[in-house]
């Protein structure tokens, strides 16, 4: 059970509920003998039962207790109230920078307070051998007095000693802003992770939005390990091209070919600004620094500066006016960043969580590329092919059929099936996501296509995906009956299984229907996380949209679960004699009442 509002732990007042994650809850509360408001994070019940969780999550604690920063969350006491462990924070009066972009455009001032702030609370981690795994502007508070503060330091790993304090067969981290080599699963993790998700917080700044998006978290995660980064300037063209290089550098797919430190990408993310004659506020410099980079020791990288002629003509005052007219510019893309980037039930957006343990694949490892039309690998840029022992001769067959026909969607989804027929999961979603990236966001008939045929074999997460990407194509039309019972359907099997939201996102179905966005984190609470949360969720659900025959069904399925025998037959028998009801609901409550009559 969870603290209750009112309710004293210990020496602290539970006041709010502040936010949740996939792991913790946080709550404000108040302590007395200081008198001052802390945040207190508690372990969902779920987990109160792994004693070696526990113990990791106590180890965490001392690891975080040792930073010390200005603007790092501090962490002030690890305790126990009923069996319950909760870590004891400070508790910030003020917003996240995700809500802070999801505003409008950042200030030049803002985004030098992000650099600042934010680099110099991860490089002085990364002096003390921590990793932060889950660098993201949720994870970055800002206080009322505008002070940053990096968050969240829960799944910070021991860098030096090599060992991780979570499990080691896990993948941390939110799939917009993942290294390559986090989400392939490596174990080898180092300082470059965190700066590559350090750099797509700030190409999210600078361009307007994040450099990969897609329906799924699989297909995002794919997209960091193979596909190129789209270049800022293409995205939006206002961007500086002395700060795209840096992005490009920061965002490198090899580690290695990555800034070797955060001061060094800071230094040299601040040198591009000035460079491109876009002062940062509150900076002594107010004009282009060209002539100051013959100041620069000789190890640095020269950079040509413009004509002594042009210089002496222009007011440095001309260039704070172009830097206004810049970041005005930028407004527009801004309006385009994704909102509500939810991995696993409701993230927390007023406070740093725990962060998500969302049971992430681990992709195949890149294979030199198929040569497509023109030596390269098809209409998208690079295709690649996966790497399957003993494979089927229908897989081999499809493969060939890929390597011949990398830019057709068909073939890739013909490869994705017979790699599925072999139990080949991970590289037949892989090919899944090549395929309805081929087909584009607007063919229903091929999403459909790809559902009826995993349909066929029970492959309930990426028939959900498919119908998912059709449904969303209605989004200004009324979707037919027909097909939106298939995406019910799908999307209520598809939750109970475990690796569910690392393939689909909660809030991509809120988007098409918020009631069973509702129920599918209910249904997957349920079978993953607590009784509780599932009713949590439902009844959010049931306030959303009454008497919803999905609601009726899954609270059958909690009274089963509760033991509750007689409640879940009245119910079935109601939903199986509802000729109202869509036949896939009918047919499992058939199902259930063949196991308790």
């Amino acid at each position: 059970m969870s603290f209750n509002i009112g309710e004293n732990v210990g020496p602290y007042r539970i006041i709010e509920q502040l936010g949740q994650g996939g792991m913790a809850t946080v709550y404000k509360a108040y302590h007395a003998a200081l008198d001052r408001y802390v945040a207190l994070k508690v372990l969902h019940p779920a987990f109160h039962q792994d004693q070696t969780f526990t113990m990791r999550f106590q180890r965490e604690a001392r690891v975080v207790a040792r930073l010390e920063h200005p603007n790092i969350v501090p962490v002030y006491d690890y305790s126990e109230y009923e069996a319950r462990p909760f870590l004891v924070m400070k508790y910030i009066e003020g917003d996240t920078l995700k809500a802070r972009l999801n505003k409008g455009p950042l200030t030049s001032e803002e985004i030098e307070r992000v650099v600042n702030s934010v680099g110099s609370a991860l490089a002085y981690a990364h002096r003390q051998g921590i990793l932060h795994r889950d660098i993201k502007p949720s994870n970055v508070m800002i206080a009322a007095d505008g002070t940053m503060y990096l968050a969240d330091f829960g799944l910070a790993r021991i860098a030096e000693a090599g060992e991780s304090t979570m499990s080691s067969d896990s993948i941390m981290g939110t799939p917009q802003y993942i290294s390559p080599e986090q989400a392939m699963g490596k174990k080898d993790l180092d300082a470059g992770t965190d700066i590559y998700s350090f750099g797509v917080m700030l190409y999210e700044m600078v361009v307007g939005q994040v450099p990969f998006s897609a329906d799924t978290p699989f297909s995002i995660i794919h997209d960091h390990i193979y596909t190129p980064l789209p270049l800022p300037i293409k995205v939006n063209p206002k961007v500086p091209e002395p700060v795209q290089r840096v992005l490009l550098k920061a965002l490198a797919k090899d580690r290695l070919d990555r800034y070797e430190s955060t001061e060094e990408l800071i230094e040299a993310f601040k040198d591009a600004w000035l460079e491109a004659g876009i002062p940062m506020q509150g900076t002594a410099i107010t004009m282009r620094p060209g002539t100051l980079k013959t100041d620069r020791t000789n190890s640095k990288k020269q950079i040509a500066a413009p004509a002594a002629s042009e210089s002496k003509k222009r007011s440095p005052w001309m260039w704070v006016s172009v830097a206004l007219v810049a970041l005005l510019c930028l407004a527009v893309a801004f309006a385009a960043v994704l909102r509500n980037r939810a991995a696993l039930l409701v993230e927390a957006t007023s406070v740093p969580t725990v962060s998500l343990n969302t049971a992430t694949p681990i992709l195949p490892n890149p294979l030199p590329t198929v040569p497509g039309p023109g030596g390269q690998g098809g209409p998208g840029g690079n295709s690649t092919m996966p790497t399957v022992q003993n494979a089927s001769p229908e897989v081999l067959a499809n493969m060939e059929l890929v390597r011949k026909n990398p830019g057709d969607p068909a073939a890739h989804l013909q490869l994705a099936i017979a790699l599925w027929d072999m139990k080949e999961t991970i590289p037949s979603m892989s090919e899944l996501v090549q395929a309805a990236n081929l087909a584009g966001p607007g063919n229903k008939e091929f999403f459909i296509r790809a559902a009826e045929e995993f349909k066929d074999r029970e492959a309930w997460i990426p028939v959900a995906g498919m119908y998912l990407r059709a449904s969303q194509i209605y989004r200004e039309t009324e979707m037919p009956v027909e097909l939106e019972h298939d995406f019910h359907e799908a999307i209520y099997k598809a939750s109970e299984q475990k690796d569910m939201p690392g393939f689909v996102f909660f809030d991509r179905i809120d988007s098409v229907s918020q009631p069973l966005g509702f129920i599918a984190r209910a249904r997957h609470a349920l079978y993953n996380v607590s009784l509780e949360e599932a009713k949590r969720q439902l009844l959010q659900a049931e306030q959303a949209q009454p008497n919803m025959s999905e609601s009726l069904l899954l609270k059958a399925e909690i009274a089963l679960k509760e033991g509750e025998t007689e409640e879940a037959k009245n119910i079935l028998l109601t939903l199986s004699s509802d000729s109202d009801a869509p036949e896939w609901i009918r047919l499992m409550a058939d199902e259930y009442l063949k196991t308790i009559l």
